[in-house]
């Protein structure tokens, strides 16, 4: 041992040091931050405020909806509002929801996930420009190409059902889910598929043995999202549906919208229910959410 680097000798009566006590401060003092936190807070009053106000609401009756402060809790509260939803169609509006955002995700995971193995494995340039010209649909926005849809449908004979809801919903959000899963295919490291190769494996048991039991952040992501996109599809149901048969939630809302007024407190109450499935998958999945959305960037 060379005398640099020799410990230097502790002189009696000098306090010892502690590194690791200061160095605790100095983390939790440059983690310190006063406006973050504030903004934090702010941001909370902001989106809280207004779902108070939806659910104080939701609890009022109909001729009280108009006087009272929206902040201020109800005087007389009362779930006939919530009585009245569910006992008019509300089952069956939720019903043809879920099965809207079932048959969305099952065909946006069916195709994206192959999509996206090919365009992360294949190293060539038809792949990237298929690739790019693919993401393309990111910048066409629905309400562009709805009378050409119309027509499509018209054409496939599925206009008034639920197919004519599931399928361009799910074409448009293809593109972002491929985006999403690419991101998250390319962490994956080359030596484990050069390790599956050596053994044998073809690339479809790669793709459900290597690739998909890795890609469970990105593919939580694309379900919650697509599940979103078909929940609260609004523009492709009342286009391509008519009658009551295939009507979904966000249709639904217009039973509480008369000639003559609005059922405001009805109203409420149906958005209330009907935003609480959506928001418990969220609450189950929302560290795959977060981590799948950090992964879009990509290598």
């Amino acid at each position: 041992m060379s005398h640099d680097t020799l410990p230097r000798p502790v002189k009696t009566g000098e306090p010892l040091a502690k590194p690791a006590a200061r160095r605790r401060r100095g983390h939790w003092s440059r983690r310190a931050n006063p406006l973050a936190g504030l903004g934090a807070v702010i941001w909370l009053a902001v989106v809280l405020v207004p779902i108070y106000a939806m659910i104080s609401a939701s609890l009022t009756r109909q001729d009280q909806a108009l006087g009272n402060n929206a902040l201020k809790p109800p005087t007389d509260p009362t779930l006939d509002n919530y009585n009245t939803v569910l006992h008019n169609g509300f089952g069956h509006f939720l019903a043809n929801t879920a099965i809207v955002a079932a048959a969305v995700v099952a065909i946006v995971l069916v195709l994206c996930v192959p999509l996206a193995h090919v365009a992360v494995r294949t190293r060539n340039a038809w792949s990237g420009s298929a690739f790019r010209l693919f993401l393309l649909g990111v910048a066409i926005p629905a309400q562009a190409v709805v009378v050409p849809l119309y027509l499509m449908i018209a054409k496939l004979d599925v206009y008034d059902s639920l197919l004519a809801v599931v399928l361009p919903t799910a074409a448009f959000a293809m593109p972002v889910s491929v985006l999403i899963l690419t991101g998250t295919l390319r962490d994956i490291s080359e030596e484990l598929y050069e390790a599956m190769a050596l053994d044998g494996a073809s690339p479809t048991r790669m793709l459900f043995q290597l690739v998909v039991p890795l890609a469970k952040g990105g593919i939580s992501t694309v379900v919650i999202y697509s599940a979103l996109q078909a929940w609260n599809g609004f523009l492709f149901p009342l286009i391509f549906t008519q009658s009551d048969g295939p009507r979904v939630l966000t249709l639904g809302l217009f039973n509480y919208v008369s000639q003559f007024g609005v059922n405001i407190p009805a109203l409420l109450a149906s958005v209330v229910l009907s935003g609480i499935p959506i928001f418990a998958v969220y609450l189950v999945a929302r560290r795959a959410l977060v981590g799948g959305l950090m992964g879009v960037g990509g290598k």
